[in-house]
């Protein structure tokens, strides 16, 4: 019960301050209106610490992610809670989107685009590119998961990192792939952080929210599950 409530309550942490950072920087008469690329990826990282954080103090592993879950299970070869932890992300998730909506609520009718309403739930291409678009995916979630394997790992660390530096250091990871690599698709690198709140912008009644964009769902889904398979066989490989 722990590690799906830690799951649950950290991802939908992850969400609430994640896409509140989107929203704040995109809805009309935000103050934080404009804010601009860094805003969202520095948003990023530190909502990646504090849900972390709240996830390791609930009692779960803190992964917020199915890819990563499944990073982990192909390293240990051990699935037993693999299930639980997804079914966890993606309802935290959905929570953590609803948040957002009714932090922003007066927002959504004063902001016209439907669009910028859409990428507060979920992640959209730069240029629409389904090839380019999947391999974006599977290279940011492969330094995700193998970047935060050598963070944990025994080599860098044998007694362990101090409390509260690996929250840091995998926050400070997810600010730098958003900077170097999330400008193609908006860094998903997470099923559960694109799939939960689609899911919630298609049942919402937002204002003009126009479509949610199921043609191009599946690949924030697809590339870093792939992404994540490949960086958990080559962590076990390298035996990092």
């Amino acid at each position: 019960m722990h590690a799906f409530l830690g799951e649950l309550i950290g991802t939908a942490t992850l969400l609430l301050l994640g896409n509140g950072v989107v929203a704040s920087v995109s809805l009309k008469r935000s103050y934080g209106q404009g804010g601009g690329w860094v805003a969202i990826t520095t948003g990023w990282g530190l909502a990646v610490v504090c849900a972390v954080l709240v996830a390791l103090a609930i009692g779960s592993h803190a992964h917020l992610n199915p890819a990563v879950t499944i990073g982990v299970s192909i390293v240990s070869g051990d699935w037993r809670e693999a299930g639980t932890y997804i079914v966890a992300q993606l309802l935290g998730a959905a929570l953590g989107a609803v948040l957002v909506w009714l932090h922003y609520l007066p927002h959504w009718a004063e902001t016209d685009d439907a669009a910028t309403k859409r990428a507060c739930f979920c992640t959209s291409p730069a240029v629409r590119n389904v090839p380019a678009n999947l391999l974006a995916e599977i290279i940011g979630t492969f330094v995700l998961v193998f970047v935060a394997a050598a963070i944990s790992s025994d080599n860098l660390s044998p007694k362990g990192l101090a409390p509260g530096l690996g929250p840091f250091f995998v926050g400070l990871l997810v600010w730098g792939i958003g900077l170097s690599l999330g400008g193609p698709t908006g860094y998903a690198i997470n099923p559960a952080r694109d799939l939960g709140p689609r899911i919630v912008h298609a049942l919402l009644p937002i204002a003009g929210k126009g479509s949610s964009g199921w043609d191009y769902a599946p690949i924030p889904v697809i590339g870093p599950l792939i992404g994540a398979a490949l960086a958990g066989a080559v962590v076990a490989a390298v035996g990092i």
